[in-house]
Formats: C-alpha cells, structure tokens, sequence
C-alpha cells in the first residue's frame, strides 16, 4: 500500500472500531502505520470478512478469483474503490458489488 490513499482510508477505518486486515505488499505500510494488521495473501486477507474494501489496481488484487474469495468470507460484499474489479463476474460469483461512482 506503499503512501497510498488505500492506507489513509484503512486506517481511518481502524480508528473508527472497524476489524481491518491489510494486504501487504511492502513493508513501508507497516512502518508508518503500525497498528494495522497485516497479511500477504488476498486469499487469507477476507478469511471471515462482512466487507471487502478494494482500493487499489494492483494486479494480484483486481484478478483473483471472486468464487475463491465468496468461499472464504462471512458476506460477499466488495466496495470497488478505483473501478478496477468487473463488476458482473463478481455478481456472478454471489458478490454484492458497489463501485464508487457507479452502480
């Protein structure tokens, strides 16, 4: 998540109460914003969740399959935060998607 705005809204997240695992890439996140917890697999990061919150493009985030990802979590919902998720496969996939400015 590097200096991202991802990092500021996850932990913005956190200081409201809100239970946040953050995918981590790189350890800079981790160095300036310690109270977060962190995993490296997108696949364990929903493990449980209520709430998928994707604000990024990375690759490794935007092309994982969402079947996999529903199997994990406790309720398939994803707020698509960049636009970059297609938004009918994960529909299809069981998911609740909401994109910021879109459907």
């Amino acid at each position: 998540m590097r200096d991202s705005p991802a990092l500021a809204v996850t932990q913005k997240l956190h200081e409201l109460g809100v239970v946040v695992t953050a995918l981590q890439a790189l350890g800079n996140a981790r160095k300036t914003h310690p109270k977060l917890d962190y995993i490296g697999d997108s696949i364990a990061a929903v493990q449980d969740a209520d709430l998928l919150l994707h604000p990024t493009e990375w690759p490794q985030c935007s092309h994982v399959d969402p079947r996999r990802l529903a199997a994990r979590t406790a309720i398939p919902r994803v707020i698509d935060g960049r636009g970059a998720l297609n938004a009918e496969t994960w529909r299809e996939a069981g998911w609740t998607v909401r994109a910021l400015g879109g459907p």
